[in-house]
């Protein structure tokens, strides 16, 4: 599935790279700059991000809550952070490029399996459709972004 296209949010934020790293990588916080994502916590002893590491995120849409289980693909301070989420087929990555005393970030999704039958079945019921839910995931990367922004220049 690593031909699957991405779907994408950019914003350019006042901030260097190593700090929105820092923020983006606080799976704890997460809940702060997610539409969806309520927060997370590290498992099995780590206590950050490191390739291999793995988190619980907690996911809330109205009334239903969810939690998943990331491993973390990629762990580059101040430039990238990857990880990938088999319970939904979902890898997400965060990209810090550098723009003058400013930042560009990049929030993306991508398929890197195919959506477990679970997954599939649970957006259905619970989410109103796989498409729905990909449409909304899709609006909520940028308002993650503009949420990031607000919490580095506070």
């Amino acid at each position: 599935m690593s031909d699957q296209p991405s779907d994408s949010a950019t914003l350019v934020i006042s901030a260097s790279p190593e700090r929105l790293y820092g923020l983006v990588t606080d799976v704890a916080g997460m809940g702060r700059l997610s539409p969806e994502c309520t927060g997370g916590k590290w498992l099995d002893g780590a206590t950050g991000p490191t390739v291999g590491a793995r988190f619980r995120g907690t996911n809330r849409r109205g009334i239903v809550r969810w939690s998943t289980t990331s491993t973390v693909v990629v762990a580059d301070p101040g430039r990238e952070f990857t990880f990938q989420t088999p319970d939904s087929g979902a890898q997400w990555s965060y990209r810090f490029e550098p723009v003058g005393d400013a930042t560009r970030v990049t929030e993306s999704r991508r398929m890197f399996m195919e959506r477990p039958a679970l997954a599939r079945w649970f957006s259905k019921l619970l989410l109103g459709g796989t498409e729905s839910h990909d449409r909304e995931m899709d609006a909520g990367m940028m308002v993650t972004l503009e949420r990031l922004k607000a919490l580095a220049d506070s």
